[in-house]
């Protein structure tokens, strides 16, 4: 995911997204691949510890107004996260913060949603939930998903699956 995301460069090969090779992209065209093209859960969440979840939503969100207020409250909603919204992510679950994760990913346009075990400390009624929204999301977009996972495919549909 990383390299995909143009994080890492120590890799031999080309790694390309609209025939263009990711580890030559300067920091400007990584910025506008990355606020238009690819949304991305990080398997470290990678959530501002210094910021509320909503604020940790909102500050993907603010850059492209890709979904209003009422439709973030009704994704924390769906994904049960809607009374943590005002609190920290280091007094939420890690479960917790990966659906606060999810719902920052898909508050932005893209191609491509990158999934790294985005669902790892989620039970099956929280999968399923998680699940669902992706899926809804992703064919009101006709983006594409690709996720790594130490497995499960968790209810998700994919056209390919590569397993090492």
């Amino acid at each position: 995911m990383h390299l995909l995301y143009g994080m890492r460069r120590d890799y031999q090969g080309e790694v390309l997204i609209d025939e263009q090779e990711v580890g030559k992209m300067r920091s400007a065209e990584l910025a506008t691949m990355r606020k238009g093209k690819l949304a991305i859960v990080f398997q470290d969440l990678r959530l501002f510890p210094q910021l509320t979840a909503l604020e940790n939503i909102l500050i993907k969100n603010s850059l492209t107004k890709h979904k209003t207020a009422d439709e973030i409250r009704q994704m924390a909603a769906r994904l049960n996260v809607v009374d943590t919204l005002e609190q920290y992510p280091t007094t939420l679950s890690y479960g917790q913060q990966q659906r606060i994760a999810l719902i920052r990913a898909l508050c932005q346009p893209y191609d491509y949603l990158l999934l790294d075990e985005p669902f790892s400390h989620l039970d099956k009624a929280n999968i399923r939930q998680a699940g669902g929204l992706i899926d809804e999301e992703l064919k009101s977009t006709g983006a594409g998903l690709i996720m790594v996972s130490l497995g499960a495919e968790y209810g998700l549909k994919f056209d390919y699956t590569l397993q090492l």
